[in-house]
């Protein structure tokens, strides 16, 4: 018998300031368009998907790119 498995994908929701963010993707990644790169409320995972497919990456390495571009939190000890 074939086994089915469930993957669970965590959702992925976009932290700080997208525009700024979106910016820095766009110069780092010229092939990126304003359309590419449009968030709409509650629509996280379509932008991530759009991301994977014109960057031809992974998920995690989209998502890497794009937490690298947030903002650092300082955090006094």
């Amino acid at each position: 018998m074939d086994e089915i498995r469930s993957i669970t994908i965590e959702p992925f929701k976009i932290v700080g300031n997208w525009d700024v963010q979106s910016k820095k993707l766009k110069e780092k990644f010229s092939e990126l368009t304003d359309e590419d790169v449009k968030l709409v409320a509650g629509k996280d995972n379509e932008l991530l998907t759009r991301l994977i497919k014109r960057l031809n990456k992974t998920r995690d390495e989209v998502i890497g790119l794009v937490r690298r571009g947030e903002p650092k939190v300082f955090r006094p000890m």
